[in-house]
């Protein structure tokens, strides 16, 4: 399918109706797929990525890999309905990340590490994608140079480079960042000497990096943990072609999981890990929603409007396992139809608030404190905008969050820029229409 960037949603709004049904199969997570596609970079032959979704990131990535020499290939998957992606980086030419690709996606800067790790240098503009607040690349910039490496900025393009190779280092991170323990990790399984990272992310989508990185050669301890011990291999790239299966989008089970508790009489979410969710289900459980839990399922029961309301309830993001902030968003649309006064408060990104402006046009009681916090009280009747007003994707889970509000609307609602809602969500509308939502993109 191709996908425009001026495409709109067009969504019908259920009035606050429970009218959905049905199941919902979850893809492979986008924030795994991308760092698994970076660190093909550290081999020296084919790797093959399965379970990849096809998201507007997954192509960006492609794309920028493929600007360097590096052969990309979509196959499709033993597994019906998923796709494998096949790299092969042992014919790299350029080691200059594309401007305007990079600048598109945050994401792309996990790329440098691998490529400084594997061929002693690399060039990179100041990374784009989603304005959601200040995200320096301090963390990795300092982490390079503690591994030998010398970093000029030449306009707005860092030029990196490490002739004699990288070696082994203690780092401690000043915040817990998932960008930047993915990236230092990936470069220091082919730097010289043993390299500690301390003071780590531990999300699932690094641990399973990790994991695939060490049966296919790495020497990684602590997995999991937020220390990590990384025995180099002094620059030998990878040879082993072990394939990569990409762990389920827990940002996408959760979204969808909110989905159903607000519009949904019966939702199966299957092929997830609901392990890697149980900030999310808990505190949906504590606001009083019907869930019931398996091994790789999550089902919501009996979810009529005529049940007792939902309860209000705190939210506060923290780093993994903690409530993830990129369902901050939709859980705060969700806040809306719960009985009671919520607080959101926003502990990893600054800034994350401007999808309130669109839910308190649409009739929900919001005020927004400072730029990380807001409170919320409900339940309120939300409303399609006056004519004329649309809504607005303003970044992928902010997109996710005003769709929800115009599926529990009254009315019809337009949805704007929803390229970004792309990057992170595999054919939405599609989705939702196999549920019964009336959803079209125009």
């Amino acid at each position: 399918m191709i996908i425009k960037d001026y495409d709109k949603f067009i969504i019908g709004g259920l009035g606050g109706e429970k009218k959905l049904r049905g199941t919902v199969e979850i893809k492979g997570a986008k924030n795994a797929a991308l760092k698994a596609m970076a660190a093909a970079v550290l081999f020296d032959g084919l790797v093959t990525i399965d379970n990849v979704p096809e998201t507007k990131d997954i192509h960006t990535m492609s794309e920028i890999l493929k600007s360097l020499g590096t052969r990309v290939e979509w196959k499709e998957s033993t597994n019906k309905g998923t796709k494998v992606l096949e790299i092969d980086s042992s014919k790299i030419t350029s080691t200059d990340i594309d401007l305007e690709l990079a600048k598109s996606m945050r994401a792309s800067v996990v790329l440098t590490g691998p490529i400084l790790a594997r061929f002693g240098k690399v060039s990179f503009p100041a990374p784009g994608g989603c304005v959601i607040g200040e995200r320096p690349i301090d963390l990795f910039l300092e982490g390079y140079q503690k591994m030998g490496a010398k970093i000029n900025l030449d306009g707005d393009i860092y030029k990196i480079e490490a002739q004699n190779g990288l070696e082994g280092a203690d780092i401690f991170f000043d915040i817990q960042s998932v960008g930047g323990t993915e990236t230092l990790m990936m470069v220091a399984v082919l730097a010289k000497g043993t390299t500690i990272l301390k003071n780590c992310a531990t999300e699932p989508e690094i641990s399973s990096v990790a994991e695939w990185l060490n049966s296919c050669g790495a020497n990684i301890s602590g997995i999991g943990t937020t220390t990590l011990l990384i025995k180099g291999t002094d620059g030998k790239p990878f040879s082993s072609n072990n394939s990569y299966k990409t762990i389920p989008d827990r940002i996408e089970a959760g979204s969808f999981l909110i989905l159903g508790a607000l519009c949904a009489r019966e939702l199966q979410i299957t092929k997830c890990k609901p392990d890697h969710m149980e900030a999310v289900i808990n505190l949906l459980k504590k606001s009083g929603v019907s869930i019931k839990v398996g091994q790789e399922e999550i089902i919501i029961t009996n979810n009529s409007k005529d049940r007792v309301p939902f309860k209000a309830v705190n939210v506060r993001t923290h780093e993994y396992p903690g409530f993830p902030t990129d369902l901050q968003a939709p859980m705060a649309v969700f806040l809306t139809q719960a009985l009671g006064e919520s607080s959101v408060f926003e502990t990893i990104f600054e800034g994350r608030f401007k999808y309130a402006e669109d839910l308190i046009g649409m009739g929900a009681d919001i005020k927004i404190l400072n730029s990380r916090e807001i409170v919320v009280k409900g339940p309120s009747v939300l409303k399609q905008l006056p004519e004329g007003e649309d809504l607005y994707a303003h970044d992928i889970r902010a997109g996710f969050a005003v769709v929800l509000a115009a599926l529990v609307s009254k009315g019809t609602s337009k949805i704007n820029n929803i390229n970004l809602i792309d990057r992170g969500y595999q054919r939405l509308e599609e989705r939702l229409k196999l549920l019964g939502a009336d959803v079209r993109r125009v």
